[in-house]
């Protein structure tokens, strides 16, 4: 890692303010003033901003309930974001992992881990997500047999894996799949016949979302829910 990524990373200097501080040596390395912004750090060094020793923060991993209307992004000019709804000190190098569409609600990933994420939303890894479906008509017998064997989505050449259905009411059901499209879940929907009236993702992997969580709330992960799709 580079100094300035250091400092950037384990206080809340940005970049070009740590690139500062180090010009202007308040940076010292093992005791010794270090001025190189891009020096390489094999992280065992004791690295001290004006006197007081640094250390990188560990990785935080965090799930939301989102609320609708909240983009799954770091930045929008135009609406609110996941991050806008955290504290400014926990959003710091957070990402999200396994994005919702705007109007989608319910369980979001964020970490500061990009290997953990990547682990979570490579279509290589086998990681189903659950969703609550309110449905503008009801799923028929034949519809839900379409889903579970796979249909193919409109400007698709290829139909989606077998889909898990378990009808809870008569126009609210949960749909389990193992992919990640384009609006796969409103255009599975689309593809039988039907429309989604709202969205809610309950689960991804084992992690579940926890029911005390209000639209827009959070909490860290359990080491056990982190290890669970690590």
């Amino acid at each position: 890692m580079r100094l300035d990524q250091f400092i950037a990373t384990s206080t809340e200097l940005s970049r070009k303010d740590a690139k500062r501080a180090i010009s202007r040596g308040e940076v010292t390395v093992n005791e010794q003033i270090c001025k190189g912004a891009n020096t390489r750090l094999a992280g065992h060094e004791r690295v001290a901003l004006s006197g007081k020793l640094l250390n990188l923060p560990g990785e935080r991993y965090l799930m939301m309930n989102k609320p609708a209307g909240v983009v799954s992004a770091t930045t929008d000019s135009d609406h609110p974001t996941a991050l806008d709804l955290l504290p400014s000190d926990v959003t710091r190098n957070l990402h999200i992992a396994g994005r919702l569409d705007a109007d989608t609600t319910g369980l979001l990933l964020l970490t500061t881990d990009g290997k953990w994420s990547h682990r979570v939303t490579s279509p290589r890894t086998d990681c189903p997500k659950t969703y609550r479906v309110t449905l503008s008509e009801p799923l028929t017998d034949a519809a839900a047999q379409q889903l579970e064997r796979g249909v193919e989505l409109h400007n698709d050449p290829k139909p989606t894996l077998p889909a898990g259905v378990k009808v809870l009411e008569e126009r609210i059901i949960e749909l389990t799949i193992s992919e990640g499209r384009y609006h796969q879940v409103k255009r599975m929907l689309a593809a039988v016949g039907n429309h989604v009236d709202a969205l809610h993702r309950l689960r991804i992997g084992k992690v579940e979302l926890d029911t005390a969580l209000g639209p827009g709330e959070y909490r860290e992960l359990t080491p056990e829910e982190k290890d669970s799709l690590a």
